[in-house]
């Protein structure tokens, strides 16, 4: 599945991210409630999980504008709000589902579970390209010319980041948190391995080269 986690306590948030890519799910980890709001409406997701409790604007009114924009997606919220009002307040506020802090793993995952297996009314496919390269967002398929490319979860993530900033240069830096966020266990830089892998599979000869560098700075994707 492909998740957006918003989050605004760090080491909780690396966990959640880290444990969720660990099972193959493609994560996108923001911690500002404006920031899912957007993420939400400009890309596909599986399910959104939203922290009641964040600076700015709080989970419940995210999700509840979300709704309000017809957003269809399912939405799992989390906090350590318990009483009875607070639950009929979060699902009220259009939440599909509710989850307790602290929680076990094994729970999320239920819940994850059982929210992909509910029948959401049908969402647009998400189809973006770039010269004779396609990226389906939905199905998670990448085509350039009449080839099919196959990527692994975390390549699929780079090339989508790179393309939503299509033009625009991304440093290092920036890709790093955005893909791999606080992960502890990166001891290195992984983003120029990851490049080097996906241009391989991108970028073949005789194709134009789409994924340029830009010398001293980072990468950017482009005609």
């Amino acid at each position: 599945m492909k998740v957006l986690l918003a989050e605004d306590e760090l080491r909780l948030g690396q966990l959640i991210a880290h444990m969720l890519k660990k099972k193959g799910h493609i994560v996108d980890w923001v911690t500002q409630g404006e920031d899912a709001y957007d993420y939400a409406l400009a890309s596909y997701y599986d399910v959104l999980i939203l922290d009641w409790m964040m600076p700015g604007e709080d989970g419940v009114s995210v999700c509840r504008r979300l709704r309000q924009e017809n957003y269809e997606g399912a939405i799992l919220l989390l906090t350590a709000k318990d009483s009875v009002h607070d639950r009929v307040e979060g699902l009220d506020a259009g939440a599909d589902d509710y989850l307790i802090k602290p929680f076990e793993f094994d729970e999320l995952f239920a819940r994850l579970r059982a929210l992909s297996r509910r029948n959401y009314a049908p969402i647009q496919k998400d189809i973006v390209s770039i010269d004779d390269l396609v990226i389906n967002r939905t199905n998670y398929t990448v085509q350039r010319g009449d080839q099919s490319i196959q990527l692994t979860p975390r390549e699929f993530q780079l090339l989508d980041l790179l393309l939503r900033n299509r033009g625009q240069v991304l440093t290092r830096e920036v890709i790093l948190d955005r893909i791999w966020g606080y992960d502890a266990e990166i001891t290195s830089n992984p983003v120029d391995a990851y490049i080097k892998l996906l241009r391989k599979k991108i970028d073949t000869p005789g194709k134009k080269t789409l994924i340029q560098s830009i010398r001293g700075v980072g990468y950017k994707l482009d005609i």
